[in-house]
């Protein structure tokens, strides 16, 4: 059983893959959250042949609903009207600070600035899928055990 994890953000959305044993989770690929969304996730579950998608349910320090899953439940809604798949909600707490890691540390030069400035932008780019393959490892993990 393959699953597709997803990281749900208001401009890009970050995909993963489990393998297909269904144990291991795998950043994918980035995809802008536009008007072609959810055919692009349509595609991707034939292509992969995709068994169930979770998504990341997203919550503040408090436990409370973070400002963006009203859009998160409502592209749920969306994709299980549109797709005869499964879909379960995972927490996300803290996926994409975790995704991204530490920052390097650079000196005063400029050049080192600029590139730690180019190093973090795509470290950024890269976090969403990272973070997706979090949310799906930690569903896995828990459906496993």
């Amino acid at each position: 059983m393959r699953y597709l994890g997803i990281d749900y953000g208001s401009k890009r959305v970050g995909l993963s893959l489990s393998d297909e044993e269904g144990k291991m989770a795998f950043p994918y690929k980035i995809i802008p959250n536009n008007i072609e969304l959810l055919d692009s996730i349509h595609n991707i579950c034939g292509t992969e042949e995709i068994s169930a998608i979770v998504l990341g349910e997203s919550y503040n320090l408090s436990g409370k609903p973070n400002k963006i899953m009203g859009s998160i439940e409502e592209f749920k809604r969306n994709i299980e009207a549109e797709l005869d798949l499964p879909v379960y909600f995972q927490k996300e707490f803290m996926t994409t600070i975790h995704a991204r890691g530490l920052p390097a540390q650079v000196g005063r030069a400029g050049k080192e600035i600029n590139n730690a400035k180019k190093v973090m932008k795509n470290k950024q780019a890269t976090a969403d899928a990272s973070a997706a393959a979090l949310i799906l490892q930690r569903y896995l993990d828990r459906k496993n055990n």
